[in-house]
């Protein structure tokens, strides 16, 4: 298939190929020719995608990622 302009909508298409009650590894092959219009859409659709994880991605822990003590510690009230 043609690759999106927009990396949301790429990875949408990816993620058809893996349904839910799918049993089997879903593999995802994009096959780019080098020195073609493709090759500059696939740059820009990485350099996309980069510029989305530094904007939404802040670093911290999702809450199901933390520890007890972490979400202790969160969820502990301090005396003012």
């Amino acid at each position: 298939y043609d690759l999106w302009w927009n990396p949301a909508v790429e990875n949408q298409a990816t993620d058809r190929a893996y349904r839910i009650g799918q049993k089997t590894n879903v593999m995802v092959y994009r096959f780019i020719t080098m020195g073609t219009f493709e090759e500059k859409i696939n740059e820009m659709i990485h350099d996309k995608k980069e510029l989305a994880e530094l904007t939404v991605g802040s670093g911290e822990k999702f809450i199901t990622e933390m520890n007890d003590k972490e979400l202790k510690e969160m969820l502990t009230l301090r005396k003012i």
